[in-house]
């Protein structure tokens, strides 16, 4: 009797040999799950069955049947689609970027002792941290700015300004002219609004904008690299011909006719610009999956019998992560500065308490009130600033062949 002759070892596929690894999900993603599951489950409750009118957790306390303990806790939130955006974004930034920090601790020491070398990087992850916390926990404990018209043009502490500007002064009057106090530690604008407060709530806008449309752009940029790269022939110039048409796309033009239509908005800017801000991370991931798909490694891999979809979540994403880190990060500033120059040209939500919108609001008094240009301003400038500095400080942390060859 014949005995069937087992499958050659370049015969084999390895996804069918354990095809229970298809469904075995690592603890990060189990994580992700479990948190980032409810934070959609209820946006999509806020889109289908809540009203403009209505608050969103005050109505879902009401159909559970819950209103009294929701009201006891003081569940009064009405998020917007942004701030589902933004939660479910730093979800996936713990458990994907956070944690893995702590789950290798080898490698973090190592690239560590690396990035502190860098004593500007270091400043600049310092800065980016601070403004990271004050926007996720300052407006847990500071109101929002709100418009007093005779408290307008109040100077910062240990400033003064001619008594002529401010309808009413807070601090004490020497000489007619009006000094800062503790009550407005960094003054007012010209409406009114704190600047302090209206710093600290746009630190979150800021970080909105760094953490959705990174989110956003990563997510196509890679996709459409990466399978553009490993595909090849027809794909791959169809692709990277898709690809020249959103790098040639008037994205401001395209703005403003959306804006003309629907209105303005972060999150229309956020999904504009983060849809149409993709294309050159695209090229950037197709250049580096090339590379390494003509690594042997990735050879002996195809000849193992591995799937595409295997190879390419398994060996090609992950060796290209450390540079798209790196070119992700670097792209951060440029949406920041596309927010506050549109804020300062008047195109944009002005309701929204951004840094742009600050500046906006204090070009017409840099004369006599500086503070409300110099405040926000400053602010952007070290956030942008700190960003290129994390930008190139990780690249020489994790890409060494990028370090080898600037130093040649």
């Amino acid at each position: 009797m014949a005995t069937e002759k087992p499958p050659r070892f370049d015969q084999i596929d390895w996804d069918d040999i354990s095809p229970s690894s298809r469904l075995d999900l690592s603890i990060n993603s189990k994580l992700m799950v479990l948190t980032g599951l409810p934070v959609l489950l209820l946006l999509l409750y806020d889109l289908l069955f809540v009203d403009e009118l209505q608050a969103t957790v005050p109505k879902l306390g009401r159909d559970l049947g819950l209103a009294a303990q929701f009201e006891a806790l003081g569940l009064d939130y009405d998020p917007t689609t942004v701030d589902f955006l933004f939660v479910f974004t730093l979800f996936l930034f713990a458990w994907y970027v956070v944690l893995p920090l702590y789950q290798n601790p080898r490698l973090t020491s190592y690239y560590w002792a690396k990035f502190r070398r860098n004593r500007p990087a270091v400043l600049s992850l310092l800065w980016l941290g601070i403004v990271f916390a004050g926007g996720i926990i300052g407006p847990q404990f500071i109101s929002a700015p709100e418009q007093d018209i005779l408290l307008g043009n109040q100077p910062p502490v240990f400033m003064q300004i001619d008594t002529n500007h401010v309808a009413q002064c807070v601090g004490p009057i020497e000489d007619g002219r009006c000094h800062g106090t503790w009550e407005h530690p960094l003054g007012t604008d010209r409406a009114g609004k704190d600047v302090f407060s209206s710093v600290i709530y746009g630190m979150t806008i800021s970080m909105q904008i760094a953490f959705i449309t990174t989110t956003i752009v990563a997510t196509i940029g890679i996709s459409v690299g990466t399978l553009s790269a490993y595909s090849g022939g027809w794909v791959d110039e169809l692709l990277m011909r898709f690809v020249d048409i959103v790098l040639s796309f008037p994205t401001f033009l395209f703005f403003l006719l959306i804006l003309y239509i629907y209105g303005a908005g972060l999150g229309m800017f956020i999904l504009v610009f983060s849809l149409f801000g993709w294309g050159a991370t695209s090229r950037y991931v197709r250049s580096k999956a090339l590379s390494v798909s003509e690594e042997e490694f990735i050879k002996a891999t195809k000849i193992s019998g591995a799937s595409t979809r295997r190879i390419i979540r398994r060996h090609i994403v992950p060796n290209t992560a450390s540079s798209i880190i790196t070119q992700l990060t670097l792209l951060v500033p440029g949406f920041l500065l596309a927010e506050a120059q549109l804020a300062f040209l008047g195109i944009g939500d002005s309701n929204i308490p951004s840094w742009g919108q600050l500046i906006s609001s204090g070009r017409n008094a840099l004369d006599f009130a500086p503070w409300i240009v110099m405040v926000p301003g400053t602010a952007l400038f070290l956030t942008i600033l700190a960003f290129n500095f994390l930008g190139d400080a990780l690249l020489d942390a994790l890409n060494p062949e990028a370090q080898a060859e600037r130093d040649q």
